[in-house]
């Protein structure tokens, strides 16, 4: 088990050095068992430097380290890695590996977990249904919510999370084709936007607004409650550098979802 062999120590003389000192790897934390593994590892690895356990400047394993510890591929490895470097947390070196930033206290990792992760967490029997999609058209509205011109192409697609088959999040999403060149709604057709772009598309920062709000009529239909039902609302928006990737808006009815978040103070 993965969980079982990241108790070990990953402690090795590095070849690297910062400033004249040799950078040993420091102990790989354990890891929790939730979710996919690159979530799980990129969590380990975040935790020791958002608690200030491993300063700036600390080396942390490299991707060959880890495909070797926890038995998985080296593009895992690096999506786990690359995802730190997203966050703010860790900076590349070249010709001395990868290092926590100097700023890392400073940037708080708030994580939504996918939804299907999510379901699957609680025991649940995951499904996905796409509603709609197609490339939008002028639609100014929209199109100033994402934040691009007239003239950039995107794709606005509706689709239906579930959890033993009753609706738990229904996903509005505009997707900007140019920042995402590859994507059209075939994928979409039997795997949601979000494990999609992650795996296609890469992000630099990501902005979260979560609100309550009254039902519509169609949204109300698809989730299959009244009209007026107070849902929980997060809209969600990602940039690559300062190109806008995608905005999706994610609708959970009353109850049946909720949000949570773990932070640590930096000492």
């Amino acid at each position: 088990m993965a969980s079982k062999q990241a108790s070990k120590s990953l402690r090795r003389g590095s070849k690297g050095s910062a400033g004249g000192r040799s950078l040993p790897y420091p102990v790989m934390p354990a890891l929790d068992g939730d979710g996919p593994i690159w979530q799980q590892i990129r969590r380990a690895l975040a935790d020791p430097i958002l608690n200030g356990e491993w300063p700036p400047g600390t080396r942390i394993p490299t991707e060959a380290l880890l495909t070797e510890r926890f038995g998985i591929s080296r593009m895992t490895a690096s999506k786990a890695v690359q995802q730190l470097v997203a966050d703010g947390l860790v900076q590349r070196r070249r010709k001395v590996g990868t290092l926590v930033s100097e700023r890392a206290l400073e940037r708080p990792v708030f994580e939504i977990w996918d939804i299907a992760d999510l379901v699957a967490r609680n025991g649940a029997v995951y499904a996905y249904r796409l509603l709609e999609c197609r490339k939008l058209g002028p639609d100014p509205e929209r199109r100033e919510l994402l934040g691009v011109s007239v003239r950039t192409p995107l794709l606005w697609m509706r689709c239906m999370h579930l959890s033993d088959g009753r609706p738990i999040q229904l996903e509005e999403r505009l997707i900007n084709i140019d920042a995402a060149p590859n994507i059209t709604c075939q994928p979409l057709e039997t795997q949601g936007p979000s494990s999609w772009l992650l795996s296609h598309v890469p992000w630099t920062d990501a902005e979260h607004k979560i609100s309550a709000r009254e039902a519509p009529p169609e949204v109300a239909a698809e989730l299959q409650v009244n009209p007026g039902t107070a849902c929980l609302v997060v809209d969600r928006r990602t940039w690559n550098q300062s190109t806008p990737v995608t905005l999706a808006r994610l609708w959970h009815p009353d109850s049946r979802h909720n949000l949570v978040g773990h932070f640590r103070p930096a000492r």
